[in-house]
């Protein structure tokens, strides 16, 4: 039975969104615990839409010991806010364009994945920093608080 259902979203859902969601499908899955959770990820864009996972978001990922083959992106829809219980943006530019997408937000699903840590902040997106192990590691630190305040109930 699926307990959480989570969207990750970013500009172009190629790096920092895939990123997220294949670290916390592999958090989850270490855990045992999988089949509680759907975790999913979009773009707020239109520009990437069918494209894989950038090469160096893969490679950082592969680093890892974690793979994303097969995802393409795909853009995220008025109908996601019904479908997910969180949809988790990246920075705050794509808070600002998830939720005119989504029309806004009236039950508090949207939020960014580090305002989960206790230094709340955007990621930076390692398209233009090149900086995707920097970027690994905040997405790490961002699903590693979601999912112990998950596991906690808060």
């Amino acid at each position: 039975m699926c307990k959480y259902k989570i969207l990750f979203v970013c500009w172009g859902n190629i790096c920092r969104s895939p990123m997220a969601e294949f670290i916390m499908k592999d958090m989850v899955k270490r855990r045992g615990i999988e089949d509680l959770f759907l975790i999913e990820s979009a773009a707020h864009t239109s520009e990437e839409i069918g494209n894989p996972v950038y090469p160096p978001a893969r490679r950082e990922l592969e680093k890892h010991g974690i793979s994303c083959a097969g995802k393409r992106a795909r853009k995220m829809v008025k109908a996601d806010y019904e479908k997910y219980d969180m949809i988790i943006g990246m920075e705050a530019l794509n808070i600002r364009y998830m939720l005119q997408i989504l029309g806004g937000d009236p039950e508090k699903k949207v939020c960014r994945l580090l305002d989960f840590t206790d230094k709340s902040r955007d990621i930076d997106d390692p398209w233009y920093t090149g900086e995707f192990a920097l970027t690994y590691a905040e997405i790490e630190e961002g699903c590693n608080a979601l999912l112990q305040r998950l596991i906690k109930g808060k």
